[in-house]
C-alpha cells in the first residue's frame, strides 16, 4: 500500500502561517476567479493561494503569496466552489472497488465520500470493511469510511456470510480512516432497547463519531421518537416534506438522496424552499449510484443541479453539498469550504446552476480537467478468498424453482412484492394465481413474475421461492444477481424455470455479478468477481456491461427506470412492506416471516 500520508492543519500550520503573510510562496495561487463562500453565503472576487494541500490564504489578493516555483492559476473568470463531499453512499453500488469508484467521480467534482461498506461486510465482515478502508485511504480525494452497524440488518429475518458485533464495532473506532457508524438499519432493534444495537451505538459515541440513522418507515409517533432517542444523527430514508420536517425538528440531519434509483430531494426540499426551514440541516447525497449513472450523467454535481431544478437557491443547494456535510461529520474545520486551514478542495466551473466541471484540485492537487482525470487511483491487492466468494452447494436445476401449491388446489391466492418504481419500499400486493401439476405458475398477464432466493454463503443449496409484480416481463426469461441488498445472496427473477437456472449457475461460474437470459440464451453479463459485489475495471467497461443488463431486460419486456437497482433490493428485508430473504417472505411492517400463500377458509 502507498504512503499518502497528507499532513494535519497542526502540522502545516507554520507554512500556512508563513505563506498567508507573504513570507514564504505558496504551491499553487489561483486568481481572477469568484470564490462561493458556504460560510457566508456569498461570491466574492478573492483569490486562493495552497501550501501542503491546504488552503492558506483566502482573500482580495494573494500576489504576496506568489513567489519562485509557485505554480500561478488563471480562472478567467470562473466559480471556484468548494470540492463536493457525498454524505451518504455505498461504493459497492457502483459495482466498483473504491479507487475505480474514486476514478469515477473525480471529474465530476466529488473530492469527499462518507462511504458505509455494509454490502461487503454481509459477505467478508469486519475484513471486507477493512479492505474498502485501507483501499479507501490510498486514494488522491477523501474517503471516510463509516463502520457497518447491521449485519445482518434484520437478525431473525436473513442470514448473512458474516456477522457484526459491538465488539468489531468499537476495534474499528480506532481506524484512521472510520468516521462513525454506518446507517442504524435495525430500527425495531433500537426502539425496543436491543441491548447489541445500543452497544453499538454507544461504542461510537464514545469514541466521539458520528452515527448515522435508517428509519424506513412512515411513521412519525412514538417508534420515530424512541429512534432518535437512541441516537442516530441523520436519516436518508424519508420520502416527503413531512419526513423531511419531523427528522430535523428532533436534531437530526436530513440526507435528500438523488441515485440512480432514488428521487428522493423533490419531494423533501420544499421544507427548504417553501416552508422555509433553516438549510444547514440538509444535507445532498447519492445513497447507491449505479456505474451508468455516474459515467453518464455524472455524481454530487448530477445532485446539485437536481435540487436547483427543484427550487433551490444554487448557494444553498451548494452548502448542501459541502459545508452541511463537512459540519455533520465533525469536520467543518478539514473540508467543506474555501477557507484557511482547509483541505485544498476545489471545483473550478462556469455557471453555479448548471455545474459544469472544468477543473477540479483535491488537497491541492490538480486531479481532473475537461472531465479527464491527471492522477493514478492506487489498487489494493485483493486477496483469493475475496474473489472466491459463491458457494452455491450445488448445481441447481429447474426443479429448484418450482413452487409446490397447496394440496389439492387449482388456484391461490399468493403474497407478492410490487415494486414501486424510483422509491426503495415495496408495496404487498395479492393476485390470484393458477395450478398446473400441483406447481404455481407465474402469470405474465398480471405482470406477476418468479422471484427466488439463492444461499452463496454457506454452500446449503438453499433455494427460496416467490412472486414479484412490476418489471413487465415477456417471455421466457430470467435475470440473476449476487447484488441483493443487505445479505447479498443472490437474486433471480424470472418467467421460466430453466432459464433461472441457467442464470444461478452462470454466476456461480463466473463468481459472481449479474445476467440476464432469454429463451435459454445469455443476453449480457457483468463479471463482479470481488465479493460477488464489485469489479476493479474501469468504470466505463463496467457501465457498457452494465448497460447491456439494461437493454437486456428491455429486451425482455421492462422499461423500469433503473429496475437492476431494484432487482437488487428485492432482499432488502429492512424496507416495507414485503421482501424475500433465505428464511422467507418477510412482512417488513410487522417484521416477521409470513407465508407465501394466503390461508383460505
Amino acid at each position: 500500500m502507498e504512503n499518502t500520508y497528507f499532513k494535519t492543519w497542526p502540522e502545516s500550520a507554520a507554512r500556512l502561517v508563513a505563506v498567508a503573510a507573504g513570507r514564504t510562496p505558496a504551491d499553487t495561487v489561483i486568481r481572477g476567479g469568484r470564490v462561493v463562500n458556504v460560510h457566508t453565503r456569498e461570491v466574492l472576487d478573492w483569490q486562493v493561494a495552497m501550501a501542503d494541500g491546504r488552503f492558506a490564504y483566502v482573500g482580495p489578493d494573494a500576489s504576496h503569496c506568489i513567489g519562485d516555483g509557485t505554480e500561478v492559476v488563471e480562472a478567467e473568470g470562473q466559480y471556484l466552489v468548494p470540492g463536493l463531499c457525498d454524505g451518504h453512499m455505498h461504493i459497492e453500488s457502483g459495482m466498483l472497488t473504491p479507487a475505480e469508484f474514486a476514478r469515477a467521480v473525480t471529474p465530476h467534482g466529488t473530492t469527499s465520500m462518507f462511504v458505509d461498506p455494509h454490502e461487503i461486510a454481509n459477505v467478508l465482515g469486519i475484513e471486507g470493511v477493512r479492505l474498502m478502508h485501507d483501499e479507501a485511504l490510498i486514494q488522491p480525494i477523501s474517503i471516510f469510511t463509516q463502520m457497518p452497524s447491521c449485519a445482518p440488518s434484520a437478525p431473525g429475518l436473513e442470514t448473512t456470510g458474516y456477522e457484526i458485533t459491538p465488539e468489531d464495532v468499537a476495534e474499528a473506532m480506532t481506524w484512521p480512516g472510520i468516521i462513525g457508524l454506518g446507517e442504524m438499519m435495525n430500527f425495531p432493534g433500537v426502539i425496543h432497547g436491543d441491548d447489541k444495537m445500543l452497544a453499538e451505538i454507544a461504542a461510537t459515541q464514545r469514541a466521539g463519531k458520528t452515527v448515522g440513522g435508517h428509519y424506513a418507515s412512515p411513521d412519525l409517533g412514538p417508534n420515530f421518537h424512541a429512534y432518535a432517542a437512541g441516537g442516530p444523527a441523520d436519516d436518508h430514508e424519508g420520502t416527503c416534506e413531512e419526513d423531511a420536517i419531523a427528522r430535523v425538528r428532533q436534531g437530526m440531519r436530513v440526507m435528500m438522496r438523488l441515485g440512480s434509483a432514488w428521487f428522493d430531494v423533490e419531494k423533501q426540499i420544499s421544507a427548504v424552499t417553501e416552508k422555509r426551514l433553516d438549510p444547514r440541516s440538509f444535507i445532498l447525497c447519492t445513497d447507491d449510484c449505479h456505474s451508468g449513472t455516474l459515467v453518464n450523467e455524472g455524481h454530487m454535481n448530477r445532485a446539485v443541479r437536481h435540487a436547483i431544478e427543484c427550487g433551490c437557491d444554487p448557494l444553498i443547494a451548494l452548502q448542501m453539498a459541502t459545508i452541511n456535510t463537512a459540519t455533520h461529520f465533525g469536520l467543518e474545520r478539514e473540508l467543506g469550504s474555501i477557507a484557511p486551514g482547509r483541505r485544498a478542495d476545489v471545483i473550478l466551473t462556469d455557471d453555479l446552476r448548471s455545474l459544469p466541471v472544468n477543473t477540479v484540485y483535491a488537497k491541492g492537487i490538480k486531479v481532473a480537467e475537461t472531465g479527464q482525470n491527471r492522477v493514478e487511483f492506487p489498487h489494493l491487492a485483493w486477496p483469493d478468498h475475496a474473489r472466491n466468494t459463491m458457494h452455491l452447494g450445488k448445481v441447481l436445476t429447474p426443479s429448484d424453482f418450482r413452487i409446490e401449491a397447496p394440496e389439492g388446489a387449482n388456484s391461490v391466492t399468493a403474497k407478492v412484492i410490487g415494486i414501486v418504481e424510483n422509491q426503495a419500499p415495496t408495496k404487498a400486493l395479492r393476485a390470484s394465481l393458477s395450478v398446473t401439476d400441483c406447481i404455481v405458475l407465474p402469470d405474465q398477464a398480471q405482470d406477476v413474475a418468479q422471484v427466488a432466493l439463492v444461499e452463496r454463503h454457506k454452500g446449503t443449496g438453499g433455494v427460496v421461492n416467490g412472486f414479484v409484480s412490476g418489471f413487465g416481463y415477456q417471455g421466457q426469461m430470467a435475470m440473476a444477481s449476487t447484488v441483493a441488498h443487505d445479505s447479498h445472496h443472490m437474486i433471480v427473477v424470472g418467467t421460466d424455470h430453466g432459464d433461472m437456472a441457467l442464470a444461478a449457475n452462470r454466476l456461480g461460474e463466473v463468481g459472481g455479478g449479474i445476467c440476464v437470459f432469454k429463451d435459454g440464451k445469455e443476453l449480457a453479463l457483468v463479471e463482479l468477481p470481488v465479493a460477488g459485489l464489485m469489479s476493479d475495471d474501469p468504470a466505463p467497461l463496467v457501465a457498457e456491461k452494465a448497460e447491456a443488463i439494461v437493454e437486456a431486460m428491455l429486451t425482455c419486456g421492462c422499461t423500469l427506470n433503473n429496475a437492476s437497482i431494484q432487482h437488487s433490493f428485492l432482499a432488502l428485508v429492512v424496507i416495507p412492506e414485503l421482501r424475500i430473504s433465505d428464511l422467507g417472505l418477510v412482512d417488513v411492517n410487522t417484521f416477521e416471516i409470513t407465508s407465501l400463500f394466503e390461508e383460505t377458509a
